[in-house]
């Protein structure tokens, strides 16, 4: 392979191979080798610029959780100003999103929990911030709605987005199981129009629309 002027190359090329190869195949059934092909470089490379598979792993967490911020930005951007209605916007987003999905890869976040957390502090750690981060992206939007009177105000912003990521989460891993996005909309459903609606207030039965 001829070699590159430009240092960032070599890596980019590796982190963007291992975003896709870990979020199809996972962690542990992904091999130097094989990212390197993906990458289309020599395997002698990898250790140039990361110092283990850990290391390598580590620096994947933190890309995903920079490409979390800017869709939450991008999802901003074209979301209504009301906060109910942004919070449907980004739901019904993310919906969208893994409804064209070709196969069911879930969230990285939520498949690394499962296979590295307890042997990667570092990983482990890189995890926690991109999952707290997301949080409260939404407990901001919660807080909001609270103050409208279009969410309950019983229970604290930063919980009900805590809730909302568990439950978003865990559809994810029995949309993998089914291979189905259904869990995913009642999940949705079941947290805007009912566990999130204030005491009193009528049932909705609008769930998110990936046409948003």
């Amino acid at each position: 392979m001829p070699r590159t002027a430009d240092p960032t190359e070599i890596p980019e090329r590796l982190l963007s191979a291992g975003l896709a190869l870990f979020l199809r195949q996972g962690y542990n059934a992904t091999g130097i080798q094989q990212l390197t092909d993906q990458a289309g470089v020599p395997k002698g490379s990898f250790y140039n610029h990361f110092a283990s598979k850990e290391a390598f792993a580590a620096a994947i967490v933190e890309r995903y959780a920079q490409n979390m911020q800017r869709s939450w930005e991008r999802m901003m951007a074209s979301a209504p100003p009301q906060p109910m209605a942004a919070i449907r916007h980004v739901f019904a987003q993310m919906l969208a999103y893994h409804e064209r999905a070709a196969c069911p890869a879930g969230c990285l976040i939520g498949n690394f929990a499962a296979e590295i957390t307890l042997s990667s502090e570092a990983c482990r750690q890189g995890l926690l911030a991109a999952q707290l981060g997301w949080r409260q992206r939404l407990a901001g939007l919660v807080a909001g709605a609270q103050a409208s009177g279009d969410i309950r105000r019983d229970i604290d912003a930063t919980a009900l987005a805590a809730l909302a990521w568990a439950a978003w989460e865990g559809a994810l891993l029995r949309m993998k199981v089914e291979h189905s996005v259904q869990p995913l909309r009642d999940s949705v459903a079941l947290l805007l129009d009912h566990l999130f609606r204030p005491p009193g207030a009528p049932a909705s039965l609008t769930s998110p629309s990936p046409e948003h």
